[in-house]
Order: structure tokens, then sequence, then C-alpha cells
């Protein structure tokens, strides 16, 4: 699938927009306080800070701003369940609170400036506690999602050296399981109405903490939080991003992508382990002063999201592809929304048919965003001109931007391939036109984008070939109308090894990766093959498989 767009410069994060179309209302943006403090940095009048701290330098800022009365009266964070909760921060309340978290974690857990959290929790207001807290102790934040198994939270404990987890009853058990063999762990706290034995209470622990606490003093290049990647040709890796490429990033942006003020309300759905929820259910949105508006969506189902929207003040929508693919499948026309006026996609391409159906049945255009800036080069870091496929990359030399991640933590041999010459490498392909409009043409590498998670083939593989039945097997992206692309797997059965029944046997295979690792992660598709294709050195050629499955041989 090939996708033409525009894009929008936003310093370190693109938009891709359809071509000849503007975003509305753009200019009422020029209305945020705390965004207009920072105009001479845009314009380059004055040099990049050396010391930023979200927390104090934004979040804080809004709640004086509040305080004065010259904020709109809606919240600053606004959360539902379906089932009747609700509630609702305005700035001042969210650091009330957040103060109190971080004295919790560093007076009762002993963290300290630097060490490592990770975080297991769904779309519930204590994960947006623990991020504000983090920011004013310093603490870094590592985001896991909620479907990660007991081995992959044991690799990535042991990998992180994470010295406190925080999660809640659903994945208690697993990390009970493996915490044994996590040395730097010397905290748990869990998010629940009981006790558990060995953790620390984490509602009963903030609360009876004071709110007196002085954010700490952070540099601009500190870390802030890691990612840990999809793991395409190997373990997971970490991916540290800092005080300015998260939080001073959208400070410095033309802000067009989500298109806020201080009056809007923003839904993003992504699931909090994505770095899609740090950017719009986080940082962006506050920068602006908006409301950051959350379902608690245990199951991500049309109806909720649509009545959601029609029952809502909801402004701004960020979703994954698959989103929007769901919802055009229904008869939009039962539904009005009350606010809804701008849409966002992101994560991986979306359709262009899927767009022209939302944009017919609603009336709105849907963003694609693209978060990297770029420029297209070869092989040889040679930037290519228009009509040439290449690389899309970011220049990294001289200054490495401030919105790219710092660093592979703990892997400086991975930190070095990631470069090229004067550029990152995104291992994207594309082509860009003589009106800079960019062809996006796929990935260059075979990481599978499904439902917008990211999945690495080596994970799924190393999975199956734990499987008797399995003597080898190479795992590809395969289309789906739904989720874009989805997990398959080519399995050469073991020879001492005979199944009468392979629906039966297939059932099995993916049951056993739902249980080796992330449920999310299986095969959708499995196919029985005699043998797989290869080079002459003995490597399998993924990519043939791979074009046979998109129909490209």
């Amino acid at each position: 699938m090939k996708l033409l767009f525009k894009l929008q410069t936003l310093k370190s994060l693109w938009t891709l927009k359809p071509p000849n179309r503007t975003f509305h209302g753009h200019r009422r943006l020029l209305a945020s306080d705390v965004y207009s403090q920072y105009e001479s940095f845009r314009l380059g009048k004055q040099e990049i800070p050396k010391y930023f701290n979200f927390a104090s330098d934004v979040l804080d800022k809004w709640s004086e701003i509040e305080k004065a009365g010259k904020r709109p009266s809606n919240p600053a964070f606004w959360w539902i369940n379906g089932k009747g909760e609700e509630v609702k921060w305005s700035f001042e309340e969210l650091g009330f609170l957040s103060r109190k978290v971080a004295n919790a974690l560093t007076k009762v857990c002993r963290l300290q400036k630097g060490d490592r959290i990770f975080v297991i929790l769904p779309r519930i207001p204590e994960w947006w506690l623990v991020n504000v807290a983090c920011m004013r102790a310093g603490i870094v934040l590592i985001p896991g999602i909620s479907q990660l198994s007991a081995k992959d939270i044991l690799y990535r404990l042991q990998a992180s050296k994470a010295a406190c987890i925080i999660t809640d009853d659903t994945l208690a058990a697993a990390v009970d399981s493996v915490a044994s063999e996590c040395q730097f762990l010397k905290s748990k706290l869990i998010v629940s109405k009981g006790s558990r034995e060995g953790w620390l209470n984490f509602t009963d622990l903030y609360k009876n903490q004071s709110a007196d606490h002085s954010c700490v003093k952070t540099r601009i290049r500190d870390s802030m939080t890691i990612f840990f990647t999809s793991g395409t040709t190997g373990s997971p890796k970490m991916t540290e991003h800092s005080q300015g490429s998260l939080g001073f990033r959208p400070l410095l942006s033309e802000r067009y992508w989500l298109d806020l003020t201080p009056s809007d309300v923003i839904w993003n759905t992504a699931d909090t382990g994505w770095i899609m929820a740090s950017l719009a259910s986080v940082f962006d949105p506050w920068v602006f002063g908006s409301c950051i508006f959350i379902h608690r969506l245990p199951q991500i189902e049309s109806a909720t999201i649509l009545n959601t929207l029609c029952r809502f003040p909801i402004d701004t929508l960020v979703g994954a592809p698959t989103l929007f693919r769901m919802l055009v499948q229904n008869d939009l026309s039962n539904y009005k929304f009350m606010n809804l006026k701008h849409c966002i996609s992101g994560g991986e391409p979306l359709n262009p048919e899927v767009m022209s159906q939302w944009k017919s049945k609603t009336g709105l255009d849907i963003h694609d965003i693209y978060g990297q800036t770029e420029t297209i080069i070869d092989k040889n870091a040679n930037i290519l001109p228009p009509g040439q496929q290449g690389e899309i990359a970011v220049r990294s030399k001289p200054i490495r931007p401030l919105g790219l991640f710092s660093e592979y933590v703990d892997n400086p041999k991975k930190t070095a391939e990631s470069e090229r010459g004067d550029f990152y490498v995104t291992g994207d392909k594309a082509t860009m036109d003589e009106d800079g409009y960019f062809q996006f043409i796929g990935r260059d590498d075979d990481i599978i984008i499904s439902s917008g998670y990211r999945i690495g083939p080596f994970e799924v593989e190393s999975a199956l070939i734990e499987h008797p039945a399995v003597a080898e097997t190479a795992v590809v992206s395969s289309p789906d109308a739904l989720r874009g692309e989805v997990v398959k797997a080519f399995v050469v059965l073991s020879p001492t090894f005979s199944a009468s029944d392979l629906e039966r046997l297939t059932c099995d295979l993916q049951e056993h990766v739902k249980k080796i690792t992330a449920p999310y992660k299986y095969p959708r598709k499995v196919e029985f093959v005699q043998e797989l294709p290869k080079t002459v050195t003995g490597k399998i050629k993924r990519n043939e498989l791979r074009n046979k499955e998109w129909g490209r041989m």
C-alpha cells in the first residue's frame, strides 16, 4: 500500500495530512499563556534552556493561571469508566495529589533522582498521578502495556534494573512469580481496593503523605522516560527520552497536530504503554492547558466509542488506524457527536479509503501523523533528489534534535548502528516529490504493526520454536481488513511429530504463544510448509514470504 501526504513541520513531530487541506482554525491556538512564554525560543532568539521540568515549568504554571481565573473552567483531567464512576481534576488538584505520590515514592519507597520505576497500569487515574510524580522527583518512568506476560515482565525488570514496580491485581501474581529473580527490585506497589502480601497499597500509601514537595531541578537532557522497543531482531531494547524530548518539544512546535486551546477536550484512546499515550495524553495537551479526557475502555468497542463522542464535549479524537477502520463499519447517521472537529490517527499508515469513508459519514478529515523529523537518504547517507526511493532519516549531527530519543540504554552498539553519517535512520522507505509530498512505501525491516501494536518477529518465532511440533518458523506481516496487518507464522513441523489435525495444531500453537509472550503477539494466521526460503548462507528470506503475502511477488 502506498500513501501520498503533505507533511507539516512540527520541529520534531511531523504530521501527514491530505494534500491541499489546511488544519481548521489553527490561529485560535495563540491564546495559550504558557506556550506564549516560549515564543523567543521558537524564533531562535534564545538558546534552549539548560534546565527544564515539565511539572514545575508547565503544570504548575497552569495551576497559577487557573488560580488567577485566567483559564476556562474545564478540568485538566477527566476520567470515566463507563459504569458511572468519574474523576475530575483541576491543575491545582493534579499538583496536590501528585506531590503526595512523589513523597510516597521518595520517602517510603526510598527512590532517588535517576532511579527507574516500571509502571504497568490500564487507563486509570493513578497512571497519570505516577507520571507527574516521577517528573517532580526526577524518577525515570518505564511504562508497560497490561498484556505483558510474566516472561516479558522479568526481562524488562532485569534489563532496566527498576527499583520499583506499580501494577494492579491483574498482573500482581505474574510479578510475584519472577520478583525473586530481580535483584534491583526493592518495592512493589499495587493499585487495588484490597491488600496483597509483600505489596504496598498505592492509594493508602500516597493519601497518608504530605502534599508539601519541592520539585527537583532537572536538566533538559536528563532521562525522563524509557520505552521498550518491540524487539525486531532480538530482545526488546530500551529507548531513552529526556525532559526535553517529551516535555520541552511541544513548546517548540507549531502545534498544528492536536490543534488545541485551554478550552478544548482531547480524547486519546492509546494504551498507557505506548509512547502515544505520553504524547497525546500527557505532554502535548497540557502544554496548551487543555483537558485530557480518558475512558477506562477495558475493550475497544465501536458502540462505546461512538456513544462517548455523543455524550461528552470531546473536540479532538486520537486513535490507531484500527479504531477508525472499526468505526466506519457502523451506520454513523445514528450518532450525533457533541463537539468533535479534529481527528488524528497514528502508529501505522491509515488506508485512504477509510479516510474517505470517515469524511463522507462525518464531514471530518482524519490527519495521519508521523512522529519524526525526516529527510530522505540513500545507503551512503546522501540526501536524494525528488522521486528517488530512500530511507526516511533524522538529521542528528552536529546537534541531535531535542525531540529525538537520547539513546538505546546500556547498548552503545545499537545506538551507533542506528546512525548513518549525520543521520538517525528510521527504517522506513519513502520517496519525495518536487512539491514536498512524501510517498510512504513501507518498513525497511521486518517489524509488524497490528492494531497499533508493534510486534517483533523474533519474539514470536522464539515462542513458537519452544513447541515440540515446530522445527523451524518464520513470522511476517499479513494483510488484514480491520487491523491493517496481522502476525502470520510459516511453520515447518518437526520430523518426529505427526499431526493429523492441522486446524487443532494451529489452535495449540496460538495458545502456546499467548502463554509464552504477550497475548496480542500470537499469530492469527498459520501456514504449514515443507521448508522456508533461505539465502545461500542459511538466512531465512522473510522479505520473500512477506512479499508473497502482500501480493508483491
